[in-house]
């Protein structure tokens, strides 16, 4: 499956910039750099050291295209597990096409998407959720995500489930010795250690499992719409919690008339607030259109805000309640925050009613907030941030963020169960050896130690190119 071909892309970001770095990997790429690369000193970069970087020119001919650094890794001490070449040239887009050019002249030819990362988890530099954890890393926006994505890279995730498997698999090798000798009736496997096994893997399988909820958010985010009548004051506390003017805030009812959308870290957890048209019985067009976004954006929320107006008078508020609970029938399993502003405009005494009659009998939490102010912006960000299950995050605990290593997940625990079964039933040995095959293929398939050319180019295709 290693191609044997050199591969050349562009290791940096696309765009001029004060540098750029060109990356080259396979058997040749260390004498296609020596063909090109002349070394101020007059070094032949060939007869170099590993892990040594070195300053001259790219030439062609008697054309010079650039000072630059030339970086050395030889195999198998690479990223990749090849002979690797890094240029280091100016950033001038110009400057990167001319050079990446000479070297395709020269007999490399482009990478694909992904392919240096491809070939290290080919070469064995990286198993299968390694290589993965490189793309989250890329994409990381957060320090949960970052946090997450290192530990999977250093292999926190992969080592878990390789121990498991490996247990398993000693196990299965008993269970199938046993089967060359049935006719001796012989026991080869411990059954009551079997047994604890397989409990033991039932459990580390279902916290994993189970963590892929709080992963899945870390990962993309917690999406937070935020909702109301017109003119409460919804742009405003956008702005307040982005701490920008982000949208327009006009004293015009209607002025939001399609979603606005926003991202915000509040303690290293991506949150991304959504500010929706107002909801109102009108016979504009537009904002009709408007407010059927709004409520397709609460269907996709994990998080709704109800902002109400405090100046809103009591009668006004009796109807808020009915479209509250109509929002809360419609999406029983949300979350919905009741956010009461422009608190400083009230009093105390209607503060009280207010809280008492718009969090229905005690089922949703209400916050009394000034967005024009930012007063009570701070508490909010705080009971946003409790929604989130970061326990395992602190405890450094692995967390699984991507949904094909869920359903490998899944489909291992059923099969580990069925295991159980048999185990329990007394069902025969070659019956229960198949169950336990079809876990470990589960296992193998999130490292990679079961794979296919279909499943990798599926996963390498969403890298960037020249990584």
């Amino acid at each position: 499956m290693i191609s044997q071909e050199t591969i050349v892309a562009l290791a940096t970001p696309s765009g001029a910039g004060a540098i750029a770095i060109i990356r080259m990997s396979g058997n040749h790429a260390i004498s296609i750099a020596s063909d090109v690369f002349q070394s101020v000193s007059g070094k032949n970069i060939a007869s170099q050291k590993t892990h040594t970087i070195h300053l001259g020119t790219i030439v062609d001919d008697t054309k010079i295209y650039d000072q630059v650094l030339v970086s050395i890794f030889k195999n198998p001490n690479s990223y990749t597990g090849e002979d690797v070449i890094e240029i280091s040239c100016h950033g001038s887009t110009f400057i990167q096409q001319q050079i990446i050019q000479l070297l395709l002249r020269k007999g490399c030819r482009m990478a694909q998407a992904g392919e240096f990362t491809l070939r290290a988890f080919l070469n064995g530099k990286l198993d299968l959720s390694q290589a993965e954890a490189v793309a989250d890393l890329i994409s990381s926006d957060n320090e949960a995500s970052h946090q997450i994505a290192m530990q999977q890279m250093r292999g926190g995730f992969s080592n878990e489930i390789s121990k498991l498997r490996e247990e398993l698999l000693n196990f299965a090798s008993l269970i199938e010795l046993e089967l060359d000798f049935a006719e001796e009736d012989v026991a080869f496997a411990d059954r009551t250690q079997f047994h604890d096994l397989l409990n033991r893997i039932e459990f580390v399988l279902k916290r994993l499992i189970d963590s892929f909820a709080v992963g899945n958010v870390i990962k993309n985010g917690i999406p937070v719409a935020i909702v109301g009548e017109p003119n409460v004051g919804k742009s405003t506390l956008l702005n307040a919690l982005l701490n920008e003017e982000r949208a327009i805030v006009s004293e015009i009812a209607g002025t939001t008339r399609d979603t606005i959308e926003d991202e915000l870290t509040i303690g290293g957890i991506g949150f991304r607030f959504i500010d929706t048209a107002g909801i109102r019985e009108t016979i504009d067009v537009v904002e009709s259109i408007g407010i059927k976004k709004t409520f397709e954006k609460i269907e996709q929320a994990q998080v709704v805000l109800y902002l109400v107006d405090s100046t809103v008078t009591l009668s006004a508020v009796e109807v808020l309640v009915i479209e509250i609970q109509k929002i809360k029938n419609k999406f029983p399993l949300k979350t919905i925050v009741i956010i009461v502003n422009k608190k400083d405009l009230i009093s105390d005494d209607k503060q009280n009613i207010l809280s008492q009659k718009l969090s229905i009998n005690n089922q949703l939490s209400t916050i009394f907030i000034s967005a024009k102010n930012k007063t009570g912006i701070n508490e909010l960000k705080s009971l946003l941030l409790s929604y989130v299950n970061t326990g395992a995050l602190r405890n450094n605990e692995t967390i699984i963020t991507n949904t094909r290593h869920y359903d490998s997940l899944l489909k291992a625990l059923e099969e580990i169960q069925k295991v159980k079964f048999g185990l329990q039933s007394n069902i025969p040995s070659d019956l229960m050896a198949i169950d336990i095959r079809q876990a470990l293929y589960y296992f193998g398939e999130i490292t990679g130690e079961v794979t296919n050319d279909e499943l990798l180019g599926n996963i390498f295709a969403n890298f960037c190119i020249g990584k």
